[in-house]
């Protein structure tokens, strides 16, 4: 690129910029493209939004092969309403992208998302969040009762194995049934999915009992997007979301507490299903 000027002479004159292949370029779009400054300006607007697209696209991906046992995030979604067909579209998102299997499956009660995980992924064990089912069962709770309650609840999911959380629901039933009997009715209808994690040891239990690890997330999330009320479409949003995403995930350069022993535990729990799977 020069920058000429007129001597009278019939000489040019200039500086020299030596421009790079990737300048040129872009030169030669702009040329084409704009005859105002602010075409130039809706340009380089598009093309930075295509680039975070992309950044966008590749950062919500994910490793198949990875088992170092970091936290990532798998997926961004959007939806009016929670649904069965909402949560199988987010299921079968993930098989196309590669997911084969999943062992197990933390959640909260959302609706119909169990029937969702159980048509797109037939053999996994689903574990109701623990936090989540005593928040719902202590919502109408007195304030005199809710420790009382709280401790005789820990006896139920603290219990060391799976017969002795069902006699601790018993005890439940006979001693609270009377004044809050929607609490062991709730526990009751539930328990398939609030007791899976008795089948593993305390490493791995840790690991499934609770949501947490998400919450957590959703906490980090609201700091830092709270400064902004509104967005102006669902775009917009999920960009706000991304960028936070990429401050957040640079603290997850550690692996959960004690994995190597739970990919060992695991490893032996669905030696068959690990055989079965089809590494690329």
């Amino acid at each position: 690129m020069f920058n000429v000027t007129h001597n009278g002479n019939n000489h040019l004159k200039g500086d020299v910029i030596i421009m790079s292949n990737e300048q040129r370029e872009l030169a030669k779009l702009l040329s084409k493209n704009c005859t105002t400054m602010e075409d130039v300006q809706n340009l380089l607007k598009d093309t930075a939004e295509e680039m975070l697209e992309s950044e966008m696209d590749e950062h919500l991906g994910y490793d198949k092969n990875s088992v170092d046992g970091r936290k990532e995030i798998l997926g961004l979604w959007l939806s009016d309403n929670e649904s069965a067909t909402f949560g199988l579209s987010v299921c079968n998102e993930l098989k196309n992208r590669g997911v084969q299997d999943i062992f197990i499956a933390c959640r909260d009660n959302l609706t119909g998302f169990s029937s969702a995980i159980s048509t797109a992924f037939s053999e996994t064990e689903q574990q109701l969040c623990i936090i989540h089912q005593i928040r719902n069962s202590t919502k109408y709770v007195s304030y005199k009762d809710l420790k009382p309650i709280m401790a005789d609840l820990k006896l139920i999911y603290k219990a060391s194995t799976l017969d002795e959380a069902e006699y601790q629901l018993l005890s439940f039933e006979e001693k609270r049934n009377k004044k809050y009997p929607q609490i062991a009715k709730s526990w009751r209808e539930n328990w398939t999915e609030l007791s899976a994690y008795f089948n593993y040891p305390e490493e791995v239990r840790r690991l499934i009992y609770t949501t947490n690890a998400v919450e957590g997330f959703h906490r980090m999330l609201r700091k830092i997007t709270k400064t902004k009320t509104s967005y102006p479409t669902d775009e917009s949003l999920k960009k706000s979301i991304y960028l936070s995403i990429t401050e957040i995930s640079k603290k997850w350069n550690m692996p959960v507490r004690d994995w190597g022993i739970i990919t060992g535990q695991l490893s032996i729990y669905f030696e068959d299903r690990i055989k079965s799977l089809k590494v690329s």
